[in-house]
């Protein structure tokens, strides 16, 4: 079952949806702005029920949000280098605000645009059609998400169509916080993962892999977030992980709170994901007060062969961009 509310008003006056997927006693609840999961109400151990996303009380805080809160960033996740979008031998620029990146599809991204919606039976599905020209893209995309939400999985599906090439990269950016507060370095994470992305001085994609063994990145044996993330110099320098991990296949993550006895998996069928453990919140958030996994394409793929290969963010007409991640729930 869904339900409807109005969560609050934009500064224009625009009003914003609060959709809540109910499963049982679980919930969750999406907002047509930014398609953001604005909640994630699940039980603990001792049956008590726990909101385990971070999220603004008031439409406000999503229209100045910076941090990408639960929302849909696109059209391209991640960093692309210089903004450097060349598609059919042509140059277009795209608009940059992190280290002279296009970062997360741009300050006029997916993450601040009201989506049309769509309720059937217990499917969400929301809606943006993106301009030709919009942060720099070429072509008109149309881009629909859907959330489905029973078992105590929510799968989120994404698509895309386009009327002229272009490249899109979707992903959801939810903070999780199984403990319900705090800061997540107690939680304990298992990534199957032998691999990250290589990145250069600017967090960008550049090209290669490193392996995870022997090293602070590495999740394949369970530990607590917090213990090595001190463990090198680039974790020292961002604060912590913000690294994409090589999608080995089936369940990629296991995310464990000792303190509720909450567990959350992931399962994708894209190659990447990326983690990233909030080292830059502040104002109503603590740093470390949720942390993301990105399931998407390796960014920057647009500009590197060896990425494109295992999944490529070009998108032509005739074509679809199709892919799913699946949250799941429980106590252990």
């Amino acid at each position: 079952m869904i339900t409807v509310s109005e969560f609050g008003r934009l500064s224009d006056g625009t009003p914003v949806h609060a959709f809540t997927l109910h499963d049982g006693e679980r919930s969750v609840t999406v907002l047509d702005y930014a398609g953001a999961v604005q909640s994630i109400v699940t039980p603990d151990r001792e049956g008590r029920l726990v909101n385990v996303a971070l999220g603004y009380p008031d439409a406000a805080g999503y229209e100045n949000d910076t941090f990408h809160l639960g929302a849909i960033v696109g059209r391209c996740a991640g960093r692309i280098k210089e903004g450097m979008l060349v598609i059919d031998g042509k140059l277009y620029k795209l608009n940059c605000t992190d280290r002279g990146n296009h970062l997360h599809g741009g300050p006029g991204g997916f993450s601040h645009k009201l989506f049309s919606y769509a309720v059937v039976g217990d499917t969400l599905a929301l809606t943006y059609i993106s301009p030709d020209g919009e942060e720099g893209y070429p072509g008109r995309l149309t881009a629909t998400v859907v959330y489905t939400f029973s078992d105590g999985a929510l799968r989120i599906r994404y698509l895309a169509t386009t009327d002229a090439p272009t490249a899109v990269n979707l992903t959801n950016h939810t903070y999780f916080n199984l403990s319900g507060g705090g800061d997540v370095l107690g939680h304990v994470v298992r990534l199957h993962a032998d691999k990250i992305v290589k990145t250069d001085e600017t967090m960008a994609s550049c090209g290669g892999f490193r392996d995870v063994a022997f090293t602070a990145y590495d999740f394949n044996t369970p530990k607590e977030v917090g213990r090595d993330i001190k463990g090198d110099a680039g974790l020292l320098s961002e604060g912590g992980y913000d690294h994409s991990y090589l999608n080995a296949g089936g369940e990629f993550a296991e995310i464990f709170s000792p303190v509720t006895g909450i567990r959350m998996t992931l399962t994708t069928d894209l190659p990447s994901v990326h983690f990233y453990t909030g080292n830059a919140l502040h104002d109503a958030f603590l740093p470390h007060a949720g942390l993301c996994l990105e399931a998407q394409l390796i960014s920057n793929n647009v500009n590197v062969a060896e990425y494109r290969a295992l999944g490529s963010s070009f998108l032509r007409p005739g074509e679809r961009y199709e892919h799913t991640a699946v949250y799941r729930f429980d106590t252990v």
